[in-house]
């Protein structure tokens, strides 16, 4: 009996032994992915909003050179004219006319009185300041004349554009009668266009000229490059932003057209994680779990940066050599066991 009693206690001693020494299976864990901690960088940018506009530099106001009637209109607003298409017929003004009539008739004077007074000079009738002073007439009128002309005093005329060109806005229609100087139409080139934006004053600090920026339209997926070519240096009172302009390819947008632009204005430096690494506690406080010796550590961290899927966050304490959890990260308080899921889906322990 007491030989019994003794081999059962060594039985009992050793299975307890061994139940020490094996992991509880009935421990929870939980599937996870896991990525390594890298330090790294994206670049710091600032967000903006506005509508594409013609290039300044690239823009034109066709003006009446002299007071005239707007005869034929060939073009309407909005509309893509090429180089050298004709846009408008002008006509003559009446005193425009009379204008022209009076030049015509000064230049004649003046050259029979140059004339006539060069052969008094040959017979010694006149003297060489009065010679002077009617060959001086004489290239007052012609050149009186010749500006008249220019200015399409001398009869009908139609203009034509300059270059291809978006016409931006039309002032003149048939019959009107335009003054000495008044628009007639605007012409931009659609090859070069700038996005003008607004950005609050705090962080127009940061932009300057030369700055890129990926510009996209509203409604839009696909972005396109651009540079900024000027930042104000004061605020607009109608917005309360700084106004800046970006440069944008050619034939990618249309004038008016809504955008948003993402300005590069420096790199921020940190750790650079998936966006999914990042968890928001029930104080809004952000953070993320690494794994040491496949258990759960929650970090708290500060998000820096941003780009698309990824982020830069910093924390105290991060540990580059501890892997970062992916997926499976939302279920884990700290100490809680992990399985890393392999290729085939499944966990090993």
């Amino acid at each position: 009996m007491k030989k019994q009693w003794m081999f059962g206690a060594m039985a009992i001693a050793l299975w307890s032994s061994y139940a020490c020494a094996q992991p509880d299976a009935g421990e929870p864990s939980v599937l996870v992915t896991q990525v390594a901690l890298r330090q790294g960088s994206l670049p710091s940018t600032v967000q903006a909003y506005g509508f594409v506009q013609p290039s300044k530099a690239a823009s034109r106001t066709v003006m009446a050179t002299a007071s005239a009637m707007v005869q034929a209109v060939y073009v309407r607003e909005g509309e893509e004219i090429a180089a050298g298409a004709p846009m408008l017929r002008l006509a003559p003004a009446p005193q425009t006319a009379a204008a022209f009539a009076q030049a015509q008739s000064a230049l004649r004077v003046a050259r029979q009185l140059a004339a006539r007074t060069q052969q008094m000079f040959a017979q010694h009738l006149a003297t060489a300041q009065q010679l002077a002073d009617a060959q001086k007439s004489e290239a007052d009128a012609t050149a009186n004349l010749a500006a008249l002309k220019a200015q399409g005093a001398g009869g009908a005329q139609v203009l034509r554009a300059p270059f291809r060109a978006v016409v931006m806005h039309l002032s003149a229609s048939p019959g009107m009668l335009a003054a000495e100087g008044a628009s007639l139409l605007e012409l931009a080139s659609p090859e070069k266009t700038i996005l003008k934006v607004g950005v609050a004053p705090a962080q127009a600090m940061l932009v300057s000229a030369g700055n890129t920026a990926r510009v996209t339209a509203v409604g839009e997926a696909q972005s396109w490059s651009g540079t900024v070519v000027q930042r104000g240096s004061m605020i607009d009172p109608s917005t309360g932003l700084v106004p800046v302009e970006i440069a944008l390819p050619p034939g990618r947008f249309l004038p008016g057209e809504a955008a948003g632009a993402a300005i590069t204005v420096g790199e921020t430096q940190g750790y650079v994680v998936p966006h999914a690494a990042i968890l928001v506690d029930d104080h809004g406080e952000p953070y993320v779990v690494q794994s040491k010796n496949m258990k759960a550590r929650k970090v708290k961290v500060n998000v820096v940066g941003m780009q698309a899927d990824k982020d830069v966050i910093r924390g105290s304490g991060l540990n580059p050599g501890e892997p970062l959890v992916l997926s499976g990260n939302y279920q884990l308080d700290d100490g809680m066991r992990m399985r890393v899921a392999t290729q085939d889906g499944k966990g090993e322990q």
